[in-house]
């Protein structure tokens, strides 16, 4: 690269994003908890439509989406005119950014929050700003006290991954009327539909023109790799996010796909009710071996271990047994592993192991 060819600023301040690991060395079959990925796979009525979808590959798709959009306003009680639709939600995380913010701005996220945030900032030349929590935990007036007149984006995960730990209605409520009038609350809801009764903040949205709301197919609905996602936010914003988006972003056999299982809320039901079970049951076998966490929200749980020594060790252990977890120190949770809620057989392997580790290093 010569001194006149330069990338814009920013871009060489990104770190890669790392995915969960999928493979142990010497190790054929393995049970993958890093992704957060579910454990039941799509439903029925999904993968129905990903046959089907087979006959079209030669169509060009839909460039407004209308059908998905349609189903997911029906399911939701949203106006579909005003849902955006892309690859994955974090293409909508990251349309927010290039349209909102660029060199001179600062993009909020917080300490522990997805490490995608501070990348939409510097992808698009704009300043990344890291707020602490308070115990893993996002802490509001941190946030606002952290605003300046140059924010224009806060980044925000409710639940929150890595931490699987989320804050309430009315604490939302109060960051998006606290907020600098130039602002806008970007509300990453990929792991709402773990909480029973959550909307994700479209309520908040339909009350105000500073907040977006985001969803994926990825977790629940176990459409990890077809890669789909959503928004709905106010229309004013939706047309700027849509001047942005590619027309043919999304292809039919995406489209028809995460149609079906949007329209397929038993096998969302399903999954969440096994999930709820299941989780609470891996986070007291784990307790019981003195490995604690923090009350999840999501399909996973946050393991804490006495330090990043002991941390690293256990991660190490599991992958002797095949178990593949996620280590956490580019989270600032160095003494963590995030471990993906499986289904049962995966639960009790994976508590079983940890404490095996945990005799034999006492």
């Amino acid at each position: 690269m010569t001194d006149q060819i330069k990338p814009q600023p920013g871009i060489m301040e990104i770190e890669l994003y790392v995915g969960g690991a999928s493979k142990i060395d010497g190790v054929g079959e393995v049970v993958k908890l890093s992704s957060n990925e579910n454990p039941y796979g799509a439903g029925e009525a999904a993968r129905e439509a990903y046959a089907r979808a087979a006959y079209d590959l030669h169509r060009y798709p839909s460039i407004d989406h209308t059908p998905l959009r349609e189903a997911i306003g029906a399911q939701h009680g949203l106006d579909p005119a005003r849902i955006i639709c892309g690859v994955g939600s974090d293409e909508i995380l990251s349309l927010v950014a290039q349209a909102y913010a660029g060199p001179g701005d600062e993009v909020i996220y917080t300490e522990h929050g997805f490490s995608m945030y501070p990348i939409f900032a510097n992808m698009v030349g704009a300043t990344p700003i890291k707020v602490a929590e308070r115990e893993r935990v996002v802490d509001v007036d941190a946030i606002l006290d952290a605003c300046t007149d140059r924010t224009r984006l806060v980044y925000l995960a409710n639940p929150a991954n890595p931490t699987g730990t989320m804050i309430g209605n009315n604490a939302v409520a109060k960051l998006a009327d606290g907020l600098p009038d130039q602002c806008i609350l970007v509300l990453d809801g990929a792991y709402a539909e773990f909480v029973e009764g959550y909307d994700g903040g479209a309520k908040l949205v339909d009350k105000r023109n500073n907040v977006l709301m985001t969803r994926t197919f990825s977790k629940i609905y176990g459409l990890g790799g077809l890669r789909i996602g959503w928004g709905y936010a106010q229309q004013d914003m939706i047309d700027v996010l849509n001047r942005l988006r590619q027309p043919f972003n999304l292809s039919n056999t995406q489209l028809s796909v995460a149609e079906a299982a949007m329209k397929d809320q038993a096998h969302v039901t399903r999954t969440r009710e096994a999930n709820t079970r299941l989780r609470a049951w891996l986070a007291e076998a784990l307790a019981e071996h003195g490995v604690p966490s923090d009350t999840s929200c999501a399909n996973f749980i946050l393991a804490r271990f006495a330090d990043a020594e002991e941390a690293k060790a256990c991660d190490a252990y599991l992958k002797t047994q095949g178990l593949i977890v996620r280590q956490t120190a580019g989270y600032g949770l160095a003494h963590c592993l995030r471990i993906t809620v499986g289904d049962e057989s995966a639960c009790r392997q994976v508590a079983h192991a940890i404490g095996r580790f945990k005799e034999g290093a006492a």
